[in-house]
C-alpha cells in the first residue's frame, strides 16, 4: 500500500533543501539506488544485471547484512559501485531516540570503513563523502543536524518504485519508474527478499527502456 508518492513533489524537495532528492544535469542522467542489502537472494544478481548494461549505481547498505555477507559487499565494491550507510539494524528515525538513532548509523559506518579498508579502498570515490539514506524515509529533524555535523549527504530520492510492495504488480511497478523517472532522477530500488518479485522483473526493463532513449546510469 502507497503512503508517499512515486514521484516526490517539487515542493517536498523545496521544503527540505538539505536533503539531496535528485541531481539534474542535462545530459539524461539517472541515479540507480539500492536499498537494504547485501543480502545472498538478490544483490549478486543486481550485480550481474548492472554489469550487462554498463551501468553504475549506489547501494545503501545495512550493516548487520555486511556483517553477515561481508564477500557479496566486497563484490559490490570490487566491481565500483557507490556506497551509502542505511544504519545497522534500519532502524526508523520518527520512533529512535537521536543519540541512539546516530550510535546505530556509526555503528554501520565503522563495518563499512573496516570491510572496505579490508580490500583496500577506505579512501576512495565509492566512500567520500559518506552518503547516507534514512530506513522508510523517516528522520527527524535533530538526527539530520547529527548526520549533517559529521559529514554525510542524505541521500532521499526523486522516485520509488514501490519494488516490495507485494500488492504492487511487477507490471505496475515498471510503469511507475519508467513514466515518472527523467534526468537527475535518483530512484529507489530494494535488493532485499522481499522485493525480489518485482525487482527482478523490473530492473532489466528500467535499464533497457532508459538505455535506448540515451540514458546512461550513474553512481552519486
Amino acid at each position: 500500500m502507497k503512503v508517499a508518492p512515486i514521484k516526490t513533489p517539487e515542493v517536498v524537495k523545496r521544503m527540505f533543501p538539505n536533503y539531496v532528492w535528485d541531481m539534474p544535469s542535462g545530459e539524461k542522467t539517472i541515479y540507480l539506488t539500492f536499498d537494504d542489502g547485501p543480502t545472498p537472494e538478490i544483490t549478486e544478481w543486481t550485480l550481474d544485471i548492472l554489469k550487462q548494461f554498463d551501468a553504475k549505481a549506489t547501494f545503501f547498505c545495512i550493516g548487520d547484512n555486511i556483517k553477515k555477507y561481508p564477500e557479496i559487499f566486497h563484490k559490490v565494491l570490487d566491481e565500483e559501485h557507490r556506497i551509502g550507510n542505511h544504519t545497522f539494524n534500519h532502524l526508523k528515525g520518527w520512533k529512535t531516540e537521536t543519540e541512539d538513532y546516530l550510535e546505530n548509523t556509526l555503528k554501520a559506518q565503522q563495518i563499512i570503513d573496516t570491510e572496505s579498508d579490508q580490500i583496500g579502498l577506505s579512501k576512495t570515490s565509492l566512500l567520500a563523502p559518506k552518503l547516507f539514506r534514512p530506513p522508510y524515509g523517516k528522520i527527524k529533524p535533530s538526527q539530520t543536524e547529527r548526520l549533517l555535523a559529521q559529514d554525510y549527504k542524505i541521500i532521499m530520492w526523486d522516485v520509488i518504485s514501490y519494488d516490495w510492495d507485494k500488492d504492487i504488480s511487477k507490471e505496475q511497478c515498471l510503469e511507475y519508474v519508467t513514466s515518472k523517472a527523467k534526468d537527475g532522477s535518483i530512484v529507489v530500488f530494494h535488493d532485499s527478499v522481499k522485493a525480489n518479485r518485482n525487482m527482478s522483473y523490473v530492473l532489466p526493463k528500467v535499464l533497457e527502456h532508459f538505455k535506448q532513449m540515451g540514458y546512461t546510469f550513474k553512481s552519486l
